[in-house]
Order: C-alpha cells, then sequence, then structure tokens
C-alpha cells in the first residue's frame, strides 16, 4: 500500500473515533472572528433579558393588548407562509429549472424585497391595493377593502417574506441537480409526479429551511405592515407594532414584549429544524 494511500486511511479512521480532531481544512484563525459574531449576535439578547422586569413579567406580556397582538401575529405569519409555499415554490422551480428570456431579471426582482427598506415595500403595496391604488379602485367597486386590514397585514407580511423561500428553494434545487428527474420521467412519471415523489424530497431541507426563514421574517415584520395595514389593535397590530407602541409609554412592556418575540421565533427554528431539517442546522 503507498504512503498516500495510507496516510488517507489513517486520517479517515481518526475523523470517524474523533471528528474534532481533524479540522477539515478549517484555519484556526478563523475562530476568533466566528466568536466575535456569535457575541454580536448573543450579547444584545442577553443584555435585553437584563432590562426585563421578571416580577412583573407575566403581567407585561398577558395584558389585553398583548395577547390580541401575539394571536394575531401567530395568525397572520402563519398565513404568510403558507402563501408563500403555494407561491414560492413554483417560483423556485421556474428559476432554478426553467430557461427563458428575462430569467436573471425576473430573480433580480424576486430578490428586490431583501434589500429594499420595508416601509417602501409598504408605499408599493399601498400603491398597489389602497383605494386609489393600481387594483385597489377597482376591488374598491367589488367591495372589497385589502388596506388597513388583516388581509393588509398577511398581503406585507408575505412580500418581505416570500423571497427568503425562493432564494432558499432554488438554491436546493441547483445543488441537487436534475438527474434524478430525468430517470424518473424516463421511467414513465409525470412531470406532477416526478416533483412529489423525487425533486421535493430532494430538496426538503432546503424547503423546511426556507419555510422556516419566511415565517420568522414575517412573524417580525413592522415597516410595511405599518405602512400598508395600519394600526389597529386585533385588526393589524401586531406583537412588533405593539413593541414600538409600548416603547413610548411603557418601556418595561417593550421589553419584556421584544424578549417573547424572540422566545417565539426561536422556539419555532428549534423545533422545525430539529423535526427533521435534515442537514439544514447541524
Amino acid at each position: 500500500m503507498t504512503a498516500p494511500a495510507t496516510a488517507e486511511r489513517a486520517a479517515t479512521a481518526r475523523a470517524r473515533h474523533d471528528p474534532a480532531e481533524v479540522p477539515a481544512g478549517l484555519p484556526r484563525w478563523a475562530y476568533l472572528p466566528a466568536v466575535v459574531g456569535g457575541l454580536f449576535i448573543v450579547l444584545p439578547l442577553v443584555a435585553m433579558g437584563t432590562r426585563v422586569d421578571w416580577s412583573n413579567y407575566g403581567a407585561l406580556v398577558t395584558s389585553e393588548s398583548a395577547r390580541a397582538a401575539l394571536v394575531l401575529s401567530l395568525q397572520t405569519a402563519t398565513a404568510s407562509t403558507l402563501l408563500c409555499l403555494v407561491l414560492g415554490i413554483p417560483m423556485a422551480l421556474v428559476l432554478a429549472r426553467g430557461r427563458f428570456p428575462g430569467q436573471r431579471l425576473l430573480r433580480s426582482l424576486v430578490l428586490v424585497p431583501l434589500v429594499l427598506p420595508p416601509v417602501v415595500g409598504g408605499v408599493a403595496l399601498l400603491s398597489t391595493f389602497g383605494r386609489r391604488g393600481l387594483l385597489g379602485e377597482s376591488m374598491e367597486v367589488l367591495g372589497l377593502q385589502i388596506a388597513f386590514s388583516t388581509t393588509a397585514v398577511v398581503l406585507a407580511q408575505s412580500f418581505v417574506a416570500l423571497p427568503f423561500l425562493v432564494v432558499s428553494l432554488e438554491g436546493a434545487l441547483r445543488t441537487a441537480g436534475g438527474r434524478y428527474d430525468v430517470v424518473a420521467a424516463s421511467l414513465g412519471a409525470s412531470p406532477t409526479t416526478v416533483l412529489r415523489r423525487v425533486t421535493l424530497p430532494l430538496v426538503w431541507p432546503g424547503l423546511v429551511s426556507g419555510t422556516v426563514l419566511a415565517f420568522a421574517r414575517a412573524l417580525g415584520e413592522f415597516g410595511a405592515t405599518i405602512t400598508f395595514a395600519g394600526s389597529l389593535q386585533g385588526v393589524t397590530r401586531t406583537l412588533p407594532l405593539e413593541v414600538y407602541l409600548q416603547r413610548e409609554t411603557d418601556p418595561d412592556a417593550a421589553v419584556a414584549l421584544s424578549l417573547l418575540l424572540v422566545a417565539v421565533a426561536v422556539v419555532v427554528i428549534a423545533a422545525t429544524h430539529r423535526r427533521g431539517a435534515g442537514g439544514v442546522v447541524r
């Protein structure tokens, strides 16, 4: 047996018995900025926890307005995530597997909400679905009013969250490739069957990851919501809006509700990833 082959077998054996001993090309200097980056994210959350009035925490987060805002946030974030799935899966498939003129332009437009200030997104939605908007006037004739309603909250959340699902799923589709789809199609499976039985199971981790990101983004949406939907308790005032309003009148309640929002997001992400994201997060 040659020396390189022996060295390779030894390295593989060490990796099996003690993966921590094999850095796999990770430079030691990477740990320092990684730790700094982790602290940059964690320290503000810890600092916020030190500002909470724990003796009155229950009363602060169970007030009538807080409960209404939390329930509305969970309901609208769930609805917007479902809308993102309905629209985002076909969009990701078309962008990843389709070939047509203007494809790059379409991809760029889909990603615009990622970099667009949320308030600008709210203005755009208001210009489309408002009473004097592009589609709003026609809807008014039919008796449909979108702006400043719960539906407006769902649309605002979907507008900012949809790109997260599309980007995650498109990346997973491109990584998986199409060879298994071709094999399934050659065996007589219809395109829909290939999508359901082959494509989606292969990219399931990416789909779960994108869904979680979309839900978390929808849950924390503020700018587009307050611009397009307003802040009506029980109708459009989600938890982020409640935090903003409480910050002016009751800072303790604002901190407590902020921590509640962080806790809900962490629980949702952790529970979803544990359920079989299968490699999305390790």
